[in-house]
């Protein structure tokens, strides 16, 4: 598995439509219907399946779904030492919806021992075998930082254990590493951070609701880029193995088929594309809402970018010509063999879910199987 490497010319993001059987199981374990080890056993079913139908859609790069989380980034949140499970005063709030008010708040500094995402990631890697890569996904630092920011309430807790920024940021570079080095003992080799935050600061709109009193919207982005940029690079720029491969995926919101942000990469791109130390980029482009491919001049030479040209938001089919089409417009900034496909973003990042079907989902991943055949000859 070492030798292979992500992304695929063929790929996706992540999570996918959780089967009404684990919803169901799910649902029973929070009323108390289910134990846990009962839980486990319908979630293990489950990845197992998943496992098999990417596998047989063509898939290399294989996840289990997300299928043990409630949300793409808080579960991971709260399995941190020192991070609990809190409620916000409200959710976040999307174009036309507003999500749970479920979030993270300190109870202590932040440490990385023994998170629960390690043995989830020991069933998918041993599920894998031979010739896949076994990913696995986690909100960057970024995420967290945001979150722990989020309103007055976060910041006066968050004061409380964090009197500076640095501590801070030292604290979640030092925990995520040491989650990071226990994945990769377990076997991982394609660690993947989401990270929406970039995707809100694009948008002058949002930016200019919540920012401070005083700061524009593009003094308060400024500012933001380069917290951001500090606290997911104090991570990054570690030394770590050669044949560990991290790339992050950019979004502007996917919850239950809406979006919460718009507007394109150039506002961010002298800091997300030159400046953040990963290795590829999962990017979405799947509507006007993310901009032209002219910000990707400044992605570096030899950095991957995968474009998340077709939507996992509804189940229509896009044109295949094109989607071709746009992959080499984005050629003219990014060369060819650095270019790959995927939809924009997965198709659950919450357990929810987009409003599609299982069957819709994977038609969308044997599409982009087709264009890539069509258009890289060495797919």
């Amino acid at each position: 598995m070492c030798q292979l490497h992500a992304p695929f010319r063929a790929d996706h993001v992540g999570s996918f439509l959780r089967p009404q059987a684990l919803v169901e199981a799910r649902e029973a374990f929070a009323q108390g219907k289910l134990s846990k080890a009962e839980l486990t056993a319908v979630e293990d079913q489950a990845i197992r399946e998943l496992v098999a139908k990417q596998k047989e859609v063509g898939l290399k790069n294989l996840t289990d779904g997300e299928f043990r989380r409630a949300y793409w980034h808080l579960d991971f949140f709260w399995g941190l030492n020192g991070v609990e499970h809190s409620q916000a005063q409200t959710g976040y709030v999307f174009n036309a919806t507003v999500t749970k008010a479920d979030s993270a708040l300190l109870s202590g500094k932040v440490s990385g021992e023994n998170h629960p995402f390690v043995e989830h990631y020991k069933f998918l890697y041993q599920l894998a075998g031979e010739g896949y890569v076994a990913r696995q996904t986690i909100p960057a630092p970024a995420q967290l930082y945001f979150e722990l920011v989020r309103d007055a309430e976060h910041i006066a807790n968050l004061a409380t254990f964090y009197p500076n920024k640095e501590e801070l940021f030292a604290d979640l570079a030092k925990a995520y590493r040491q989650v990071i080095d226990d994945l990769y003992q377990a076997g991982c080799r394609n660690l993947q951070l989401d990270d929406c935050t970039w995707g809100a600061l694009v948008d002058d709109e949002l930016l200019a609701r919540i920012a401070p009193e005083g700061l524009t919207a593009h003094e308060f982005r400024e500012g933001l880029k380069e917290e951001f940029l500090t606290v997911n690079n104090l991570l990054l720029q570690q030394e770590f193995p050669a044949d560990l491969i991290i790339n992050t995926h950019i979004c502007r919101g996917n919850f239950r088929s809406d979006w919460a942000a718009k507007g394109g990469y150039n506002s961010v791109a002298d800091t997300l594309f030159a400046r953040e130390a990963v290795d590829g980029y999962y990017l979405e482009f799947d509507s006007e809402r993310a901009g032209d491919f002219a910000p990707l001049a400044q992605v570096p030479a030899g950095k991957k970018v995968v474009l998340g040209l077709l939507t996992s938001k509804d189940g229509k089919l896009e044109d295949a010509t094109k989607i071709k089409e746009r992959i080499y417009q984005a050629s003219q900034y990014v060369p060819l063999e650095n270019l790959y496909l995927s939809c924009q973003c997965g198709f659950a990042s919450t357990e929810e879910g987009n409003v599609l079907t299982e069957e819709q989902q994977w038609d969308k991943i044997r599409l982009i199987q087709q264009i890539v055949a069509e258009v890289w000859q060495d797919a």
